[in-house]
């Protein structure tokens, strides 16, 4: 529901690169190929976690809930980015621009918490490796996939509703590809530091402790895999957990430069070009860093392609 404020504008307009409409074409024609790969390589993730049996673990339970979440975090925006791209209307409606910010915000932080939650995982496969069935079991891994969701959702209902208080006096021109927080904070006519302070905290807390987290496990995870006596085994588990880590980094520098930077002072062509990084490239990266380094995953895939050739 729209606020009150009748200078509120009933829609927004997205300037993207419009200021240099012979990028648009190339935009979207990158944009667009991103994004067919981001759909492929993360629904094929999904689709192989959940036909092969011997990927029915906690590690790709929660690779699946990563995919999914990845597609619909591009999907949330790429499509109104590649319309706008594609002709001279740049509009979004308000209430386009608003289910944008709350899905796109909620959707960000449970990545955050999912990213934790995935590295708690590998933590247990590594250094409790006894004991992991016993800990990792279908119904704690359930759990923490729904608090991951359930946390993101709290997250950008708060965010979400303080920004869109903000009074725009029929500012319409957000100079961005989507509508996320820092963006609408600058359409503000009003005083923002207040609302810059809670995006800070928000950030800081869904962002530096997370990280802190994971930092803190894969020292722990590193101490235990220098201790396997087999050279193979630490390649394994190395390579298993590094395919984490750069996932992690990728996704953490981007929000954090995106997020934690003052909304007004930041450069605006850099944190409209970071937003179109971890909106596009991350999630398309994401299902070929897990693919194209993961053993496992390749054997299930020449195994459901083998089939599907024999059933042909």
């Amino acid at each position: 529901m729209a606020p009150s404020n009748s200078s509120f504008p009933d829609s927004f307009i997205l300037r993207g690169v419009s200021g240099h409409p012979e990028l648009e074409m190339v935009f979207f024609i990158v944009i667009l190929f991103s994004y067919m790969l981001t759909l492929v390589g993360n629904l094929t993730i999904i689709l192989v976690s959940r036909l092969d049996s011997r990927l029915h673990t906690p590690m790709y339970f929660f690779l699946s809930n990563l995919s999914s979440l990845d597609l619909a975090f591009t999907t949330s925006s790429v499509p109104q980015m590649l319309v706008n791209l594609a002709g001279p209307d740049k509009t979004i409606s308000y209430g386009g621009c608003v289910t944008q910010l709350y899905v796109f915000l909620w959707l960000g932080a449970t990545e955050c918490i999912l990213l934790v939650v995935m590295s708690f995982d590998r933590y247990v496969a590594v250094c409790r490796p006894l004991h992991y069935t016993t800990i990792m079991n279908p119904r704690l891994c359930w759990l923490l996939a729904i608090v991951a969701w359930a946390g993101g959702l709290g997250n950008s209902l708060i965010q979400s509703t303080f920004t869109l208080q903000l009074p725009l006096c029929g500012h319409r021109m957000v100079d961005n590809f989507l509508c996320e927080v820092p963006a609408m904070i600058k359409l503000a006519c009003g005083d923002t530091s207040l609302n810059e302070a809670v995006l800070n905290g928000v950030c800081t807390f869904f962002t530096a402790v997370p990280l802190s987290i994971i930092l803190v496990s894969y020292c722990y995870i590193a101490r235990a895999v220098l201790k396997i006596g087999s050279a193979e085994g630490r390649k394994k588990a190395f390579n298993t957990c590094l395919s984490h880590l750069l996932v992690v980094f990728l996704f953490y520098g981007s929000a954090i430069y995106g997020y934690l930077l003052p909304a007004k002072s930041s450069n605006q062509d850099q944190g409209k070009f970071i937003s179109l990084f971890y909106s596009v490239v991350t999630p398309m990266v994401n299902p070929l860093i897990y693919t194209l380094r993961n053993k496992e995953v390749k054997g299930a895939l020449r195994r459901l392609l083998g089939k599907g050739r024999e059933v042909s």
